[in-house]
């Protein structure tokens, strides 16, 4: 009896130990950041876009006037961009909320435009210290060389010539994307929307690890797509 008590609780014991492991397992490998959307309708909402619907709701129908778009236009702090790797088990979400740019906007014009944006890849954070220590490590971002990610626009398409508070308008965005060091041409198709004196910007392009001289990660349990996404989630201030 005692031993089939002992073997009971060995049994239990080992339970807890597989359960636990494969909690922390999860953990390491699983997606622990949900995207967040400064336009409503693009997806949940961020902060500053949850922010701006309430203004949307009770401006809509309303002409946004030429004054009100054109002119230079600073990425605020509530900005974000993500990145997202696609893995055997699901796509893993990476964000960092350390962007600075501009848009100087011309909707007349669009051959006018000009847009830049930096991002402070020290601050990439998946929700995992230890696995965004090794991202940011000499095996892929090495960040502590190429403290910095750019993207300068080299064109924009046209924009519409009358907005309405609230409603999104398509932009495309091509240009340049740097990460550690490489550049690469790239198309960010995007959304755009003018509330409460505010423009949010959300848009996505897809790049490759080996665009920029690295490999896709593998592990024992783990294997990851070459490809990734990279996506803007922007709210621009005068």
């Amino acid at each position: 009896m005692k031993r089939k008590r002992i073997a009971l609780i060995a049994a239990g014991v080992i339970i807890v130990g597989v359960v636990t492991g494969y909690t922390l397992l999860d953990k390491w490998l699983g997606n622990n950041v949900e995207i967040e959307s400064v336009i409503p309708g693009q997806g949940t909402e961020a902060a500053a876009g949850a922010g701006t619907t309430n203004n949307t709701e009770a401006s809509a129908g309303v002409v946004v006037t030429a004054e009100q778009l054109n002119g230079d236009w600073t990425i605020a702090d509530t900005s974000k961009v993500y990145w997202s790797v696609t893995t055997s088990k699901e796509t893993v979400n990476f964000v960092d909320n350390k962007v600075q740019g501009t848009w100087n906007v011309n909707i007349e014009d669009s051959t006018s435009m000009a847009g830049e944006g930096t991002v402070d890849m020290s601050a990439l954070d998946s929700g995992n210290g230890q696995r965004d220590e090794h991202v940011k490590g000499t095996d892929f971002l090495s960040v502590t060389e190429f403290p910095q990610s750019t993207f300068v626009v080299k064109s924009f398409s046209e924009l519409p010539a009358e907005w309405t508070e609230g409603a999104t308008v398509p932009v495309e965005m091509q240009g340049t994307l740097t990460v550690r060091g490489v550049e690469k041409d790239v198309t960010f198709q995007s959304q755009a929307a003018y509330s409460g004196g505010q423009l949010m910007l959300s848009g996505t392009t897809t790049v490759a690890f080996s665009d920029f001289g690295m490999s896709n990660p593998h592990t024992v349990v783990l294997d990851t797509e070459n490809n990734l996404e990279v996506r803007l989630e922007l709210v621009l201030t005068k």
